[in-house]
């Protein structure tokens, strides 16, 4: 029982770092314009980045001043070695052409864009210059790109990251980027980054993201963060699944989604798992149903007020079916989310 609790777990936290049958053919609603540019991805994230910036991390982080003057003087450290300020990003669209775990991290082939209020050349200037160098130019048709060595970077920035858990999720995405990535202009105020194949396949290719995972991320088009994937594998690449109805359940889904919101002083998060049939939607849901109905009252009576915190969260917690689709909604009060994430003494 313990080992699938931490499965479900584990996924939960996989969808949040990081969270109907069928498809319209017709271009999704959302709030992100850039989505749409990205070349075919199987996963997705859309940030509507001046409200995470200026609304989401400082209403998640009030009981953590600590963290939150971390994040900030990372930012601060890259806006002065790069002049690069992602704070003035507006939006940000990052496509994922696979993900496959390792034991060091994930290795994946990403693909970022950002739009913000910036001269995307004047940044990409900078960048040559902060790099000393340590870059090459390539050609996309008359496009210019300038490749830079990932793995320097990361060397260049070991052991001052720091030690927190911000530090520690940063170190295993950083542990995935071991190749080259490199940097362009979309237009005057958009930048491309990403891996050199995926850059190219942007420019080289009119082949764009599938309105499958653009339906994904627009469930939510208001939300600050939201994200869609497509696991044709099902989770059995994340997860440790054994062969009883719940891995069966699990290794079933096909498709995730998830967003996260700020409003009147909740966070707000909600998660989608899409299955191949019906039945297996209904096992996840009913197994996600069990735990809540008898979890809450153990984490509720323990001595830890965090557990506590988690007791009510599974408690408050709407879990649905519709078809294959199981959905999640949770509204976590800034009150609670400050034991959470509250500095520790």
């Amino acid at each position: 029982m313990k080992k699938k609790i931490f499965a479900l777990l584990t996924l939960g936290l996989i969808v949040l770092s990081a969270a109907g049958a069928g498809f319209a053919q017709t271009k999704p609603k959302t709030n992100n314009s850039l989505t749409a540019l990205l070349p075919p991805s199987e996963a997705a994230v859309a940030v509507d980045s001046k409200r995470f910036f200026g609304e989401a991390v400082p209403q998640i982080l009030t009981a953590n001043q600590p963290l939150l003057s971390e994040i900030n003087e990372r930012f601060n450290d890259v806006k002065t070695k790069t002049g690069v300020d992602f704070r003035q990003f507006q939006q940000i669209a990052i496509g994922v052409s696979a993900i496959k775990s390792t034991p060091a991290g994930y290795e994946f082939e990403p693909l970022l864009l950002g739009r913000g209020q910036f001269k995307a050349e004047a940044l990409v200037t900078v960048a040559k210059t902060a790099s000393n160098g340590k870059y090459r130019e390539e050609k996309i048709g008359e496009r210019t790109v300038y490749v830079f060595s990932a793995q320097e970077i990361i060397e260049q920035n070991k052991g001052k990251i720091g030690n927190s858990a911000f530090a520690e999720m940063l170190n295993k995405v950083l542990a995935g980027l071991t190749r080259e990535m490199a940097l362009t202009t979309y237009d005057d105020n958009t930048l491309v980054l990403g891996s050199l194949a995926r850059v190219r396949e942007m420019f080289d290719s009119k082949a764009r993201i599938s309105s499958e995972v653009l339906e994904l991320i627009a469930r939510k088009p208001n939300a600050v963060i939201n994200f869609g994937a497509r696991v044709p594998n099902g989770l059995s690449q994340f997860l440790d699944l054994d062969d009883d109805e719940l891995g069966t359940n699990l290794k079933a889904v096909r498709q995730l989604a998830g967003s996260m919101d700020v409003a009147d002083g909740n966070t707000i998060v909600s998660l989608l798992a899409k299955t191949t049939e019906p039945a297996q939607a209904k096992g996840l849901k009913d197994t996600l149903s069990g735990f809540q109905a008898f979890l809450p009252g153990v984490l509720k009576s323990s001595k830890g007020e965090d557990k506590k915190v988690y007791g009510r969260m599974l408690e408050n917690a709407k879990i649905a079916q519709n078809g294959n689709e199981v959905t999640l909604d949770l509204q976590v009060p800034q009150a609670d989310l400050n034991i959470i994430v509250g500095a520790k003494k």
